[in-house]
Parts: C-alpha cells; sequence; structure tokens
C-alpha cells in the first residue's frame, strides 16, 4: 500500500462522514416539520455506508503475484434510508396539522439521538484528517533523507 492509497481510503472516509454531517443537520433542521411535500411529517434519514472495493483489477493481478493481501479501499455511501420508526403523537389542539382528537403527529427525529451521532461524525472526520496529515508527514520525512 502506498501513500497515494491511504490518501485516498482517508479521502473517501471524509467524504463519507461529510455527507452523514448533512445528513445530520438535515435531520436536526427538520425535527419540527409536520407536513412535507409528500403530506406527512418529516421522516428521520440515515446514511448507509459500505467498504469500497478495489477499482483497478489490474491491481488486483499484481497483488496476488507479489502475494500481498490486499486492503481496503476505503468506504462509499450505499444509499439514505428514511428511519421506519412511527412518528411521535403530541397533544396540540390548536396546531393546524392536528387530527379530530387534537393530536399531532411529530417526525421521529430525538435531537438528543442527532447529537451523539454529529460528535460520533465529527470525531471520525477528524481521525481522518490525522490519518491524512500522518501519511503527508511520512512523506516529507522521506523526502527529507534525500537531501
Amino acid at each position: 500500500m502506498g501513500y497515494f492509497t491511504s490518501l485516498d481510503i482517508s479521502a473517501s472516509g471524509l467524504t463519507a462522514q461529510r455527507l452523514r454531517m448533512d445528513i445530520l443537520s438535515q435531520n436536526i433542521a427538520n425535527a419540527n416539520t409536520t407536513r412535507t411535500e409528500k403530506g406527512t411529517p418529516y421522516r428521520r434519514k440515515t446514511v448507509v455506508f459500505e467498504e469500497r472495493s478495489a477499482t483497478a483489477p489490474f491491481s488486483d493481478y499484481l497483488a496476488e503475484a507479489d502475494g500481498e493481501k490486499l486492503v481496503g479501499s476505503g468506504v462509499r455511501v450505499v444509499k439514505i434510508t428514511e428511519d421506519p420508526t412511527p412518528f411521535k403523537k403530541v397533544y396540540d389542539p390548536g396546531h393546524p396539522d392536528a387530527d379530530k382528537d387534537g393530536y399531532v403527529e411529530m417526525p421521529n427525529v430525538d435531537i438528543i439521538t442527532e447529537m451523539v451521532d454529529m460528535i460520533s461524525a465529527t470525531r471520525a472526520y477528524e481521525a481522518n484528517v490525522t490519518s491524512i496529515n500522518t501519511t503527508k508527514g511520512m512523506a516529507m520525512k522521506a523526502l527529507d533523507i534525500g537531501r
């Protein structure tokens, strides 16, 4: 595994975590949205990741010939799904979206869960930045040896 491979892996992590933070921000922003274009309350969204497979099959053959075990190629977002948990019902008879009994269906977004997930995404993002900086530092040290 070379310097550029490790940079690519970390860059894929940065991209995936940035998208995750965008979705978490969207969830928080819509925590009180009782009516969407579909006519239902906002439904919480989650991001699904998977390991990114190697893109160049020729490198697979070279690795096999060297007896090298292939390392992952990073992460990618497979899809963004909607959380199927039921909506919360809140008694608010004055709300325009209240039913005949005075209950309003509220989004299934829990602010505390979203904030914990946001902290997790931030830490993963920071870890990928640290990995990139370490790789750059190693490359600079290797260049200094040649001086």
